[in-house]
């Protein structure tokens, strides 16, 4: 006699998740179909158009009959000379004349609220605004900040106006569909349609604090200001810029991430202005090199490279050298992310950052300030660096002559004076007049402190420095052939 086999239950299941997997596969298949067939866009396309506008500005301008570089030439003495002082102040020459521009748009709120770009309506005398149903109304700018190039304004008397929903920007994924809605060359209404292309875009030289999302979706002038979609019909970003050498669309653009609209909102809307937090560090990118001379396993973090005196950093104990990894839980990427984050929290409000010091990591809090509006954090990316003489510097003492021509009155240390073209210094953009402070983490005060820093080196190929370059210094590693 023979026995009758039983299956094990996992292939008994299998038949069953097979085809749970099938069923699965089926339905993205055709919900991605859907999207991809005409009604799909056509269904998102025509949910959004109402509640995306035309803006149409005008600012008075006065010149010349020739333009301000004529005016310019007018109003050299030569030809005072020759036709009388009252020739420079001749009112006649001057004219006022009516600049326009334009741009688009999407209302946020049913009482008139609408986003768009700072530079659309910046220093705008009129801003109109068109539906989509070709009604149009005269708007007043509610608030804007041109660090973000984000802009609130407002029309009334539109009854019940249709709405843009805002979505979440920080789950949309690389390869994402996405809808460009806008007014392209003044051509209103116009769909464009195409894949997120990236996230976090950084140092792209557009804003101050960026953080853009990258596209593929055709962006041109005029679509500034006007909304970045998700297959749900919800705003992920503003549409803000594109990347051309020819003044149109190659394929490259960018646009804000709504999370980081939110908040900006909310401010110009309750105070028309943004406040925005402040560390008071001056930071930079963690390399190989700089992971190596600070004990760091690998390269991560931010480094700080200065501590501000007077700052919320200063208060609360971060060091020059920390080494920042997280900011309220938050891996931080690089010295951008930072930035944006730290300026999206408000001034008096407590954050944690995760720190390594010493090779060892903690925890330190930190009381957020206010940032001060004359801060010129362009200065906080410098990629200025510097060298010893074997890695082609040459060097002089900080005398009180030099201190006073080159801003360091108050600082101790040695200066550059020489830069060997071709060395290690020159490949690392080092030139003559910068500061050196610190060498292997020791201050060197002069030239006796340099060279006996240098003696006591154990490696004679790698230095690390920190060079001082007008009010901010930075943490640099020379590497020598």
């Amino acid at each position: 006699m023979f026995k009758e086999k039983t299956l094990p239950p996992y292939l008994l299941a299998l038949p069953a998740l097979l085809l749970a997997v099938l069923l699965l596969a089926t339905a993205s298949q055709v919900r991605a179909k859907s999207l991809l067939n005409d009604n799909g866009f056509v269904d998102i396309v025509k949910k959004a158009n109402p509640a995306v506008v035309h803006i149409r500005v005008e600012q008075s301008v006065s010149s010349g009959n020739y333009g301000q570089q004529f005016d310019e030439m007018f109003n050299n003495p030569f030809f005072e000379r020759f036709f009388g002082p009252q020739f420079r102040q001749n009112p006649q020459r001057q004219k006022q004349h009516k600049q326009q521009g334009q741009g688009s748009g999407f209302i946020i709120s049913n009482d008139g609220y609408i986003l768009t770009n700072n530079h659309v309506v910046d220093k705008a005398d009129k801003i109109t605004v068109f539906l989509s149903d070709e009604r149009e109304f005269e708007a007043t700018l509610v608030g804007s900040d041109p660090q973000s190039d984000v802009a609130l304004i407002r029309i009334e008397d539109g009854g019940n106006l249709p709405t843009l929903p805002l979505g979440d920007s920080d789950a949309l994924e690389v390869g994402e569909w996405v809808i460009a809605i806008g007014n392209p060359f003044g051509l209103s209404q116009t769909v464009t349609v195409g894949v997120v292309s990236a996230k976090g875009r950084s140092s792209v030289g557009i804003n101050e604090y960026e953080n853009f999302i990258q596209t593929d979706a055709a962006i041109n002038p005029g679509n500034s200001g006007g909304p970045l979609l998700n297959i749900e019909g919800e705003v992920i970003g503003i549409n803000s810029a594109l990347f051309s050498r020819t003044g149109g669309y190659m394929g490259i653009g960018f646009a804000i991430p709504v999370n980081m609209v939110k908040s900006i909102q909310d401010q110009l809307k309750s105070s028309g202005k943004v406040t925005r937090g402040w560390l008071g560090v001056i930071i930079q990118d963690i390399d190989k090199d700089l992971a190596k001379s600070f004990g760091l396993k690998k390269a991560e973090g931010i480094l700080i490279s200065e501590v501000q005196p007077g700052s919320p950093a200063e208060d609360s104990s971060i060091q020059q050298g920390d080494v920042l990894l997280r900011l309220n839980g938050t891996a931080l990427q690089n010295t951008a992310d930072l930035r944006n984050r730290v300026a999206l929290l408000l001034p008096g409000s407590t954050a944690e950052l995760d720190i390594i010091r010493d090779g060892k990591e903690r925890t330190i809090k930190v009381k957020i300030g206010e940032r001060p509006d004359n801060l010129n954090q362009a200065a906080d990316y410098s990629n200025d660096n510097d060298t010893l003489k074997k890695f082609g510097l040459g060097f002089q003492e900080l005398t009180p002559e030099l201190a006073e021509r080159f801003g360091f009155q108050d600082k101790q240390g040695v200066v550059v004076s020489h830069v060997e073209p071709g060395s290690p210094a020159s490949a690392a953009g080092m030139r003559p007049g910068q500061l050196v402070e610190e060498v292997n983490k020791e201050i060197v005060k002069n030239m006796d402190d340099l060279s006996r820093v240098i003696s006591a080196s154990s490696d004679d190929k790698r230095l690390l420095l920190r060079v001082r370059t007008g009010s901010y210094s930075q943490y640099v590693v020379l590497v020598a052939e």
